[in-house]
């Protein structure tokens, strides 16, 4: 049986329900900070991961396009070929870990990103 409170309560569940995801997604949770994909890249080689940070760096040349993204533990180059974020823009990017290159004990690593338009 329906009581007069049903409505008011189901619009409070639901307004609460999309606060959480508001939340969830502007505060980088569900994201993997930089510092442990640079710190422990066999961990993540080949894995999909999304991460979110300010562009401090951006770079195109003919075919290659790339920026490199900064969070509070470390910044990782992410290659794209979608249009270049304006640097000092806060986004979210899902991609690949791949290792660029490796000389000696020098490794470097980048993030690939994927045909999905990144979140704002």
């Amino acid at each position: 049986m329906k009581t007069p409170n049903d409505k008011p309560r189901l619009l409070s569940l639901l307004l609460l329900a999309g606060i959480l995801v508001f939340l969830s997604v502007s505060c980088g949770i569900g994201t993997t900070k930089i510092g442990d994909i640079t710190g422990h890249p066999r961990d993540y080689a080949g894995k999909e991961v999304t991460v979110s940070g300010e562009v401090t760096e951006t770079f195109s040349l003919f075919v290659i396009k790339y920026f490199v993204l900064r969070d509070s533990t470390g910044e990782i180059t992410v290659v794209t070929d979608r249009p270049l974020p304006a640097k000092g823009e806060k986004i979210k990017v899902k991609g690949v870990v791949k290792e660029a290159f490796s000389i000696g004990d020098k490794t470097s690593l980048v993030l690939v990103e994927g045909t999905e338009k990144p979140s704002r």
